[in-house]
């Protein structure tokens, strides 16, 4: 019986593979043989012993279930791990498996082996919802619309230009994972209070052995674990990025209201089904569901917080809440991700209701604009301001707005200069200029992609 809608609901199947148990028992087996190797480099135990372990370290020869097997009985996980690890070497090698180690040794080590692969594809997510927002950027750089603040008719603006926001947002969470991964991706093997001790004079040399064989960075100064500021920084930077999609997809709720309609997402007319009962129900539901995750992921950084305040040299009170919030939100936020990608390709936009409400106010939209105007013919901003807000707030029909204002300004602004002024599509400032600043932008950040990753298939 399924409990957990991660299991069946939430995540795709490539990721939860990389951060389940099997996947983190599986790399904890790799640390194990490595570092009998390094033990073995440095002359601590007989070479053949520590090649041995090390092929004996995988999970044909030391099966997950025989690791749950021997930690139901000893009621730890790494020494269920270890025990095993011993079976499947037999006596002579067996009495060196985990010489010197503590259990974080191997379990922190483990985790930045997990996030060493998870990482690449969460930024391949975010590559992802650069490129269709960069995309519709481009598409739709001159389709004007209302933009809004406190919900209320605000200025005109681009419907590409809203997108170029988002855009610059997701590019500056791509710099951040590769300015994080560095502090992320650290393993520790200094033993039980992060001495060395129990690894001989050659302790730094032996962990530096096994994080170089394992591609990740030494920690340089641990307790008995890697410092856990830097899972707080892991999820201080999913829950940041969980809040930008959370704010890209409540923005296309809001703008598929009925009653402005300026934007939908996608929706499978012939076969989908909005609503039980109303039958006329198209629901924004990947964009509910998107913030409804988002806000889980979020959650999840509190407890995480928490776990790093440790008694001394370390207590346990970390590890029954890392094994929940690091999985669940690492999974989450992949979910999140690629549900903003899907919710992009397939987001219907509609210019002609854009066009639409950006006239509903008949120009009371502009009141900057021609504010602005009688500022540079000489009447005083504040009085200018005074003077267009009573025009505003007193109008009973904005319909009569234009020949109001012809009443009231005529003597600064002639009549037949007012229709410009009360045009949106004049009145976009920079907002071109700003959309391919942004879109030259993510053209370099993508090259530099390709060309990582061609570099990575060549060294391959």
């Amino acid at each position: 019986m399924s409990f957990c809608p991660l299991e069946y609901r939430y995540g795709r199947e490539h990721v939860r593979r990389i951060l389940s148990d099997e996947r983190k028992i599986e790399y904890m087996l790799r640390v194990e043989g490595e570092l009998a190797l390094a033990h073995a480099r440095f002359g601590n135990i007989p070479r053949e012993c520590a090649e041995k372990i090390a092929s004996k370290c995988n999970l044909k020869d030391v099966p997950a279930e025989k690791v749950y097997e021997y930690e139901k009985k000893v009621k730890h996980d790494i020494m269920g791990l270890v025990l095993a690890i011993t079976d499947a070497c037999g006596p002579d090698a067996g009495r060196f498996v985990h010489l010197g180690a503590t259990s974080n040794d191997i379990i922190d080590t483990a985790f930045a082996l997990q996030m060493k692969e998870y990482i690449p594809i969460l930024r391949e997510d975010l590559e992802g919802v650069c490129a269709v927002l960069a995309s519709l950027a481009e598409k739709y750089r001159k389709t004007v619309m209302v933009g809004r603040t406190h919900g209320q008719h605000a200025l005109p603006i681009t419907f590409g230009l809203k997108m170029c926001v988002y855009l610059e947002e997701f590019m500056r969470h791509i710099v951040r994972l590769d300015e994080i991964t560095p502090r992320i991706c650290v393993g520790k093997m200094m033993g039980a209070v992060g001495t060395g001790a129990g690894f001989g004079r050659d302790a730094l040399k032996i962990q530096d052995a096994v994080m170089k064989s394992l591609g990740l960075s030494p920690e340089p100064c641990a307790t008995q674990v890697v410092a856990r500021d830097r899972h707080i920084e892991l999820l201080s930077y999913i829950s940041n990025v969980a809040c930008t999609c959370e704010r890209l997809a409540q923005e296309i709720r809001n703008l598929q209201r009925t009653e402005i309609n300026e934007v939908r997402e996608g929706f499978e007319r012939r076969t989908q089904v909005g609503s039980s009962t109303m039958a006329q129900k198209m629901n924004p539901i990947l964009s509910e569901n998107i913030c409804g995750i988002a806000r889980v992921v979020r959650a999840y950084l509190t407890p995480m917080m928490e776990s790093s305040i440790l008694w001394h040299e370390r207590d346990l009170t970390n590890s029954s809440a890392e094994r929940i919030v690091v999985p669940h939100a690492c999974l989450l936020i992949d979910d999140i991700l690629s549900k903003t990608e899907r919710l992009l390709r397939n987001l219907e936009v509609y210019p002609g209701n854009m066009r639409r409400n950006l006239h509903l106010t008949h120009g009371a939209i502009m009141a900057e604009r021609v504010m602005i105007e009688l500022t540079r013919r000489g009447m005083g901003r504040q009085e200018a301001h005074e003077l267009i807000r009573d025009i505003m707030v007193n109008l009973e029909d904005k319909k009569d707005l234009k020949n109001e204002l012809i009443r009231r300004i005529r003597d600064v602004i002639p009549p037949e200069e007012i229709d410009n002024l009360l045009n949106p599509e004049t009145y976009l400032g920079a907002s071109d200029d700003i959309i391919e600043a942004s879109l030259k932008k993510w053209k370099r950040m993508r090259s530099k992609i390709s060309s990582s990753k061609s570099e990575t298939r060549g060294g391959e």
